[in-house]
């Protein structure tokens, strides 16, 4: 079977950035941006992203198009052992297919904010997503959009809706963040996000901004591996790499400043956590004087479009395995990953009020206690299991294979990896000390800081 391919470097980016870019960016990077001083979280972060991000996205695409297969494929033909095929592969089939699980019960909110926020339908957050009726359509709907787009395959499916909701979604950004820094006391809030304020800067404020820089770029998911594993020979893996953390980096950076002005023109905490989109920010767009509706709505298909990116791109990991391991059909993978990952995220859709034994249940772990089905899912497929996966690859390319070989795949396409720059020292060389040294090393360090031991 002929393996697919993307039909263009700007396509390629734009699947891959949207694979990075999702909930994590626009919810998750302003709410950890308020809890940990603002402008000194974001600067920290901006260096993480520099420092770690993009020598271990660098990484994954490498691997992947060395390969020329899913992740498991990936780890087993290069010769790895069945330790790293689990723990570089299979673990990373895993995380896409049961952080989908829960990640479309999220995007299906945003579905169900963006309606009530058109039509000013006032809604108790809490109360909305404790409600089963509302919940399980909203969640189904967003899983059936996702499938359909993966069934059009790399360049006629995910490739062609990327060249479409990425451009898009960076014009609704831009509409929202018009209203919000031009709102009457806006200028607070921007420059608490802008202006570090370095004595805010502590181990807790660099380890949080190491994981999100971690986890916002989608490393550790098997996603880029499987991406990078369409591309052609000839195309430049650090040029394209580059400008999927940009983008990235750019929506997140963006997401910020899209909430933040707003946040302290009404006179509200920017430490609201989690809560901060779907409680602060409707209360927000009902206070605007004219057309917060509008922008309201806006801001939730932005959210929307923003999972839908993210969402396609994990359905596609478990899906090219059962392709490429398995010899199924596109259409027949897409659909088993797209039904299964609904049924498996049926406990979480329930889990915040719509069923006790799904919300009641809890865990402890490392010392903290995680309640409910989908926080105990968060906790183990969209934090812990990441973590293990992004250094079982590192470690692998670094030490078990001949890591020359994936510097030398980033560099076909690309040649001035292997031109001596200073002192005979080539980008290459760099890129190969990072991969050995410094990120397994930066891995740890949020490994150990999340087993509770800092």
């Amino acid at each position: 079977m002929a393996r697919d391919n993307w039909g263009s470097k700007f396509g390629f980016v734009m699947a891959a950035a949207g694979s990075a870019v999702g909930l994590g960016n626009i919810w998750r990077f302003p709410y950890l941006t308020g809890e940990n001083g603002g402008g000194a979280f974001v600067f920290v972060y901006f260096i993480c992203i520099l420092l770690v991000g993009a020598p271990l996205l660098f990484n994954e695409m490498g691997l992947g198009r060395f390969s020329r297969k899913n992740p498991v494929g990936a780890f087993k033909d290069t010769g790895g052992s069945k330790f790293w095929v689990f723990g570089g592969g299979i673990l990373s089939l895993c995380v896409s297919f049961f952080v989908l699980s829960y990640y479309g019960v999220i995007a299906g909110w945003t579905i169900g904010y963006m309606y009530t926020a058109l039509f000013d339908i006032p809604l108790d957050f809490d109360v909305f997503r404790a409600n089963p009726v509302a919940i399980l359509p909203l969640f189904g709907i967003f899983m059936a959009a996702s499938t359909l787009i993966v069934l059009g395959g790399i360049s006629g499916g995910i490739e062609k809706a990327a060249k479409i909701m990425m451009p898009v979604l960076f014009i609704l950004l831009i509409v929202v963040i018009i209203r919000s820094v031009t709102l009457p006391g806006a200028m607070a809030g921007i420059e608490y996000y802008l202006v570090p304020d370095f004595s805010k800067i502590g181990a807790g404020t660099i380890l949080a901004a190491l994981g999100q820089a971690f986890f916002s770029m989608s490393i550790g998911w098997g996603m880029m591996i499987t991406y990078g594993s369409y591309l052609p020979k000839d195309s430049n893996i650090v040029s394209s790499g580059l400008w999927v953390g940009i983008m990235d980096t750019g929506v997140a950076l963006l997401g910020g400043l899209m909430i933040f002005p707003a946040v302290f023109a009404f006179g509200m905490q920017p430490d609201q956590g989690p809560t901060l989109v779907f409680k602060i920010l409707p209360v927000i767009f009902e206070s605007l004087p004219a057309g917060g509706n509008i922008i309201g709505a806006f801001f939730f298909l932005l959210l929307c479009l923003a999972a839908l990116t993210s969402s396609i791109a994990m359905i596609e990991v478990p899906a090219s395995f059962f392709i490429d391991n398995k010899n199924w059909s596109r259409k027949k993978a897409a659909w088993v990953v797209g039904i299964a990952a609904t049924v498996v995220g049926l406990p979480s859709a329930l889990s915040s009020g719509g069923a006790d034994i799904f919300t009641n249940v809890s865990i402890t772990v490392f010392g903290n206690t995680y309640g409910g089905v989908m926080d105990i899912m968060d906790f183990f497929f969209g934090t812990f299991f990441i973590v293990i996966v992004a250094l079982m690859t590192c470690l692998y390319t670094g030490w078990v294979m001949d890591v020359t070989k994936i510097s030398d795949e980033i560099a076909e396409g690309a040649p001035f990896f292997k031109k001596e720059l200073v002192v005979g020292i080539t980008p290459a060389a760099i890129w190969r000390f990072f991969i050995r040294f410094v990120c397994p090393a930066v891995i740890g360090l949020v490994l150990i800081n999340m087993m509770g031991i800092f």
